[in-house]
């Protein structure tokens, strides 16, 4: 028998959490938004899979209260809706099921950590929000260098045989960066990268990743009017204090976050955007922006989940602060020190400027 003890473990929680209830296969499908097949999957007991830590995280909300089977309907509660009690023992159940999954994971890759020698559990920033279901396509689309700026670059023409494809894009810094930690995320997804010239209309309905913000990428002005939420980007350029992003909060306030300069008009703090919500193309796809008024912003938007010294308290701030949230966003401050983008710790509330969903105790 193949069977792992996270299997096991899941299906006693459905079974026997609450001895006068059962539940059932197809009430964690309705909760969780998935299939039938893929919950058996990770109770089978001959050839199990292992679920990604963010299912784990519904099992444990779930079967932290009974509130989740209330009213004859079975649903997450999000994670500020639980009592004190509720939370604890959500905390216990996800532990519990973190430290099974990590034994199933050395298990399955014949003894050791998936990482070749890792510490128990460092894997863990694969699940999370840059990880998705495996097999899953994503699509990476950047704006592209002004053609009247691309001429001043070296062997600028493809006609040269030093020209190099990349260097027509916008925000390298980030797309290098990101590239990488999708790939390593999501090795059996194909991970395209498309300039927003170039773009096909499949490459639309897939995983899709903006970079850069509405006044060189179109597809990502385009998706922004796609949604509605209260944070919108104003390329004014012209203006006094330049380009900005204006945020309506809950009592219709509006406020405009500017980047800030120091001596000679260096760079000091750039404002950075993070969106995760559905895709409005496909809405069994996600739709990520990664956005900032100057390029150093969408670096650090990108940094703030990538970066390894700070991925995984801003992927576990993200999942306690949002929750089962449909769609979330993160307004941030990116600092420069020395010409240097400092990663945003979204723990620390300097750092972060505005929040969506509001918190539901905000002013």
């Amino acid at each position: 028998m193949n069977e792992s003890a996270l299997a096991r473990r899941l299906r006693e929680l459905r079974e026997g959490r609450w001895p006068d209830v059962r539940i059932t296969q197809a009430q964690l499908r309705d909760a969780f938004g998935i299939s039938v097949p893929l919950i058996s999957s990770w109770e089978s007991a001959t050839a199990p899979k292992i679920p990604p830590l963010a299912r784990l995280e519904k099992y444990a909300a779930f079967f932290a209260t009974r509130r989740s089977i209330a009213n004859g309907s079975a649903r997450v509660l999000p994670l500020p809706q639980l009592t004190a009690d509720e939370h604890a023992q959500y905390r216990m159940l996800l532990d519990e099921l973190k430290q099974l999954r990590n034994a199933a994971l050395r298990v399955q890759s014949g003894g050791v950590s998936p990482r070749g020698g890792a510490a128990p559990g460092e894997d863990e920033h694969l699940d999370g929000p840059w990880h998705f279901a495996d097999g899953e396509p994503i699509t990476i689309i950047c704006s592209t260098v002004p053609p009247e700026d691309r001429e001043k670059m070296p062997s600028h023409s493809p006609d040269s045989g030093d020209y190099i494809d990349l260097y027509r894009f916008n925000d390298l810094d980030s797309l290098f960066e990101l590239h990488g930690h999708l790939r390593a995320a999501n090795p059996n997804s194909l991970v395209t990268l498309r300039a927003a010239e170039d773009i096909g209309s499949d490459d639309l309905t897939t995983h899709v990743v903006l970079l850069g913000g509405v006044d060189f990428n179109e597809i990502t002005k385009a998706m922004l009017n796609e949604i509605e939420m209260p944070v919108q980007q104003v390329p004014d350029w012209n203006g006094e204090k330049g380009p900005y992003f204006e945020v309506s909060d809950s009592n219709g306030v509006r406020r405009r976050h500017h980047a800030t300069a120091g001596e000679h008009d260096h760079l000091q703090a750039d404002v950075a955007f993070f969106y995760r919500g559905a895709n409005p193309y496909n809405n069994r796809r996600t739709l990520t922006i990664c956005n900032g008024i100057y390029a150093r912003g969408v670096y650090g938007a990108v940094r703030a989940l990538t970066d390894e010294r700070f991925r995984d308290r801003n992927a576990a701030f993200v999942r306690e602060r949002f929750g089962a949230a449909k769609a979330y966003s993160v307004l941030t401050s990116v600092r420069l020190t020395g010409g240097v983008v400092v990663t945003p710790d979204w723990t620390v509330d300097a750092f972060r400027l505005h929040e969506w969903p509001e918190p539901a105790d905000a002013p």
